[in-house]
């Protein structure tokens, strides 16, 4: 491993900020507070090349992000908060302290019991996360957000014993969703509000399904509204192409497109 070249690598970037923070008008003016959403844009730009298996673009994304992280540490250590080095050994305190398995005696048998010593030691931490779900960040996505909940919670234990229990589960709340629909007066904001309440229950009980059978729910989604695009796309193409305004097609006409998007792998 030449370690030398990643490190000069890594120089050269930091190089590279400190003299566009100087002589930059638009790096000059930057803050914490507005690089805020573009960093979370530049994530999402990750997400999406990882899906897409783009490894191209994987690195270049990843780039992004770093520069964000060099961009942050800059700023820091220009108000006197922190710099670099800081977030750097911070990072590598917390790995060693949170992997006592590599780097101390301690016995795991698993990566669950990984994941369980995990969380136990960020409990312990001074400025750690004082309850167990205190450190899920309350922007992530809902989707996201149920996932990471849960699985926190089963670190500690609170988990189904069998993971075919959770069906009875969903089916308990798909019931109680289909109760309410069938009661709902859409001019009554209570009847709108608990029948939406039990979708969310059923939402969250499916994320659930899917953390127990080791899938991850917002991944399996995002795959279905790709292939939704693809399909929806290729059919107003197809529509465009005969001339027609799919407003005026039947829906056997339309399925008719959409069989022949699935049977070209769209």
């Amino acid at each position: 491993m030449n370690r030398d070249k990643e490190l000069q690598a890594f120089e050269r970037l930091l190089d590279i900020m400190d003299e566009l923070r100087v002589k930059c008008p638009w790096d000059r003016e930057q803050t914490t507070e507005s690089l805020r959403p573009m960093t979370i844009e530049e994530t999402y730009e990750l997400s999406d090349a990882i899906l897409a298996k783009d490894t191209k673009n994987i690195s270049k994304e990843l780039g992004d992000i770093l520069l964000h992280i060099v961009f942050y540490a800059k700023i820091g250590k220009e108000e006197g908060n922190f710099d670099i080095t800081d977030v750097i050994n911070l990072l590598c305190e917390k790995l060693i302290y949170r992997h006592p398995h590599v780097f101390s005696a301690t016995k795991v048998s698993d990566a669950a019991e990984v994941v369980q010593n995990w969380e136990s030691l960020k409990r312990k931490e001074k400025d750690g996360n004082k309850t167990v779900l205190s450190g899920v960040p309350s922007t992530l996505p809902p989707l996201l957000k149920a996932y990471r909940m849960q699985d926190k919670a089963r670190a500690v234990g609170f988990d189904w014993e069998e993971k075919g229990q959770v069906w009875d589960k969903v089916s308990e709340e798909l019931g109680e969703f289909q109760d309410e629909l069938v009661k709902m007066d859409l001019s009554d904001k209570e009847s709108v509000d608990r029948a939406q309440g039990e979708l969310g229950d059923l939402l969250f009980a499916i994320v659930n399904a899917s953390r127990l059978y080791d899938l991850n729910p917002d991944t399996a989604l995002e795959t279905t509204c790709i292939k939704f695009k693809n399909r929806f796309t290729y059919l107003e193409l197809k529509a465009k192409e005969k001339g027609r305004d799919m407003k005026q097609m039947t829906l056997a006409e339309m399925d008719e497109i959409w069989d022949e998007a699935k049977s070209k792998g769209l």
